[in-house]
């Protein structure tokens, strides 16, 4: 029986290399190796006939070895040897053969039968299997229908990693589990054993389900009890800050805006005034979301000038330096007419700038401070902190949120405003922010150009560019985003006949576009383009320095990655293209789109895609539908998960995928999911610090889950 947490260096067959190999997977312990589940199944059960089998085929034939293996040295220096012989059923005979495996000779027998599963090819009238997967019939017992296939890494073969896997099965494993018993009965699910087993290696469909189910719980079940044990780090009563603005403040704050601020922006600013200035003695803790360009910044202007109306200072941190330089140009704009002082505090400010800023804050004669994470470094003192602002909350990670939020004194804790440019659906928001107050900002401002969206091929290439250069010549800018930095290898094995247990687990069927080779390839095509490149890779100085040429209009076409995202204003960017369109989920897609349509000249989106997934079709058809980014949060959650709208411990934003989970979804199985919180109440209520030995398992796994230092609370 081999411990969970036996380094895999200890587990036979792994040595050096192996090992780092394994390390670029993620797996470091027999545990994470039985954890590391298959990506999709290779349909192998769906046997054909050698007469029913297609040229060019990837297929699954059951065979009798009709001649003896002959091994034949192939002209050349390369020392290459093919291994050849026949095999037949009752409809035709195929060729077989293998390229320097010469030690597979007695493994094919005259008389030998088993399943072979490879490509077939058809020349001159000959079938022929190229070193096809083979699997010995033993008196015509049925084989598996479904196959693993793993998430892999270079050093690690499809081969390898079965065997590895099917090896620690059978040596037995000592592995806590998460799901308590009580739980698991209580589901009607079967046993973690069989789970894993059939996780691995179903001999039917049926098993496939069953496995799938109990992880989908154990996962949800996880989750629900470390976000109970995350809000029970809050439940301390915390004073907050007593603002009592002058009466008719917010009113004088509206006659002095330029324009009329929208239903939905009244809405959510009367909602945070109440809770500022509210009796109930609790900090506000509220989260506000809308799309791209409906005017949240308005809204932290407000509850700033509240804050200082009733004495208190403000903070503003947004995830970027661009980002917080244009908060700042924006909220000294909104709050100088009532003499409220604004600074910047970026890393790039300088020592003597940077003095002066600090030392104004410690005596409260600044009165708002806007930035990035140099907010919480240990010298910046507040006077009175009494609101503190995020913007685009889910790429800070929990401590530097906390670090923010940090009371100014034993029991105040300031109020507290995160901000978000990705709708989150109402279901998620219930799960995620279920001990937040939630507003919605629904309705654009006056002026904003709707963004037309088409979802094109490779067909369409050549008039998208001069699409492009129609729009450059017409004095406008373009966006052209792509899914990766770098071109990355192609997959090589033959996947054949995939069957997805999930929807999620489709590999991908196109060649991504690299950024860094589109904006080279663009620019030697065409010299007199000013082409500008931006990606996650670069140093924060050069991605500034990029946007900032991109802003001044110095940039014609900017090539990017998703760090555009969240970036800078620009008004006369009219187009952005989106290569790969599959692979984003539709929220990102949807905050993408919003960089254009900022100024007065009609915008367009132009999603490219080659793709052959029907679900990924269904994505981009619901882009071109809608505009509304309430619609598109709901749809993205059904049909994608919940990846776009989870933060990672990190800081760093997702993606794609789930919340950490390998095989639930927070959008299909929502039902599981409240079951899921039914049961944590129950156990957390029986046992809140989880020290019960049959709890061992949960404790572990909340420790591996952890995003929001849970596990100091279970040691």
């Amino acid at each position: 029986m081999t411990r969970y947490n036996t380094p895999v260096s200890s587990l036979p067959g792994i040595g050096t290399r192996r090992q780092a190999a394994l390390a670029r997977l993620g797996i470091f312990t027999a545990g994470g190796l039985l954890m590391h589940f298959p990506s999709a199944y290779q349909n192998r059960g769906n046997v054909k006939t050698i007469a029913e089998a297609k040229d060019g085929e990837v297929v699954s034939l059951e065979l009798t070895v009709a001649s003896t293996p002959n091994v034949v040295r192939l002209p050349g220096a390369s020392r290459r040897t093919m291994l050849k012989f026949s095999a037949v059923d009752e409809t035709g005979r195929v060729s077989v053969v293998y390229f320097n495996q010469d030690y597979l000779k007695d493994s094919f027998q005259k008389g030998t039968e088993g399943r072979f599963f490879g490509r077939l090819t058809l020349h001159n009238g000959v079938k022929t299997l190229g070193a096809p997967d083979f699997e010995p019939l033993h008196g015509r017992q049925p084989l598996r229908p479904l196959t693993p296939v793993y998430p892999l890494t270079a050093g690690i073969t499809r081969k390898l990693i079965t065997s590895l896997i099917a090896d620690l099965l059978e040596l037995g494993i000592d592995m806590p589990t998460a799901l308590p018993e009580s739980v698991r009965q209580a589901a009607g699910l079967c046993t973690f054993d069989e789970a894993l087993r059939w996780i691995h290696f179903p001999d039917t469909y049926e098993a496939l389900a069953a496995a799938r189910e109990y992880f989908i719980c154990e996962e949800l079940f996880t989750f629900a009890c470390s976000m109970k044990l995350a809000r029970r780090r809050g439940d301390i009563a915390l004073d907050a800050p007593k603002i009592i603005p002058p009466e008719g403040a917010l009113e004088r704050f509206y006659a002095s805006l330029p324009f009329a601020p929208t239903g939905a922006q009244r809405r959510s600013i009367a909602e945070i005034a109440a809770d500022m200035t509210g009796s109930s003695g609790q900090p506000m803790s509220r989260i506000l979301t809308g799309d791209v360009g409906s005017g949240k910044t308005l809204c932290a202007a407000a509850a700033a000038y509240l804050a200082v109306c009733g004495g208190f200072q403000a903070a503003v941190m947004a995830p970027t330096e661009i980002l917080a330089r244009q908060h700042y140009e924006e909220l000294s704009q909104l709050l100088s007419p009532f003499g409220i002082s604004c600074a910047l505090l970026c890393g790039a400010t300088k020592a003597s700038e940077r003095t002066s800023i600090l030392d104004s804050l410690a005596m409260g004669t600044l009165h708002v401070l806007i930035g990035t994470h140099a907010l919480i470094t240990p010298d910046v003192i507040f006077s009175r902190l009494g609101l503190a602002v995020t913007d685009e909350q889910h790429r800070f990670g929990v401590r530097q949120r906390a670090a923010l939020t940090g009371s100014p004194g034993e029991n105040e804790h300031p109020h507290v405003l995160v901000m978000s440019a990705t709708p989150i659906p109402r279901t998620l928001a219930l799960v995620l922010y279920g001990d937040m107050s939630h507003s919605v900002l629904d309705e654009m401002p006056p002026g904003r150009q709707k963004v037309d969206t088409f979802v094109v091929n490779e067909s369409y290439r050549q008039r998208l560019e001069g699409f492009i250069l129609k729009q450059v010549s017409e004095g406008h800018q373009v966006y052209i985003v792509c899914p990766a930095v770098e071109n990355e290898p192609e997959r090589d094995e033959e996947d054949g006949e995939l069957y997805f247990a999930d929807r999620r687990f489709e590999l991908p069927d196109t060649v991504l576009k690299s950024a860094v080779e589109y904006a080279a390839d663009l620019g030697e095509r065409y010299p007199k383009l000013c082409v500008g490149l931006v990606h996650g890779r670069m140093k924060s100085s050069e991605k500034e320095s990029v946007m900032s040429d991109f802003a001044a209009n110095r940039i014609h076409v900017l090539v990017s990655t998703t760090v555009i995202e969240v970036g800078v204003n620009v008004p006369n960017a009219t187009l952005m293209v989106i290569e790969n369109a599959e692979r984003f989920g539709l929220s990102q897609l949807h905050q993408l789109r919003g960089r254009v349509g900022r100024g007065g000249a009609k915008s367009w989106c132009i999603l490219v895609s080659d793709t052959r997934s029907e679900n990924a079709k269904k994505r981009l058809a619901v882009m071109k539908e809608t505009n509304d980014g309430n619609v598109i949060a709901e749809r993205d959650l059904e049909l994608r998960g919940p990846g776009d709208f989870l933060p990672l411990g990190t800081g760093r934003a997702r993606q794609h995928g789930d919340a950490g989970f390998r095989l639930a979804s927070l959008g299909s199985d929502m039902s599981q999911l409240k079951a899921a919180f039914a049961h944590a109440d129950e156990l957390l209520s029986c046992d809140p610090s989880l020290e019960k030995e049959e709890h061992r398992g949960l404790r572990e796994a909340l420790k591996r889950f952890d995003k929001s230092g849970i596990a100091a609370m279970l040691n």
